[in-house]
């Protein structure tokens, strides 16, 4: 079963941190990945860029709308994401409570995949 982490946290509260403690949640966190990649886990990722440089699209009566910025104003912001290959939820959710974020506020949505049909 496939799971998408999706990390979440505060840009602000990130930026507020001082960068040699950034730096040291990164090689952390680089540190999990690439045990992520060694117990075979791990099918995708990457880290997102900032939600300033999101663009919405929505569509309203008929035409397409465009914003910048996310989609919804909110205190934590999706940083990234990892698609990992996991036996059952309780696997997923041990490997999402490693993630290196979580100490310095970061939130982890668990959400299965939802199967695609063979055609």
């Amino acid at each position: 079963m496939q799971y998408l982490l999706l990390c979440c946290i505060d840009e602000k509260a990130w930026d507020a941190l001082p960068e040699t403690e950034r730096d040291q949640v990164m090689q952390r966190y680089d540190e999990w990945s690439q045990e992520l990649v060694r117990s075979g886990h791990f099918r995708a990722g990457a880290k997102l860029q900032s939600s300033a440089t999101a663009t919405t699209v929505r569509e309203t009566q008929g035409k397409r709308v465009l914003m910048d910025g996310p989609f919804a104003e909110t205190r934590e912001q999706v940083g990234g994401y990892h698609l990992v290959e996991c036996k059952d939820l309780d696997e997923a959710i041990s490997i999402a409570g490693r993630i290196p974020t979580l100490p310095v506020g970061g939130a982890i949505e668990v959400r299965p995949l939802e199967p695609t049909p063979h055609r």
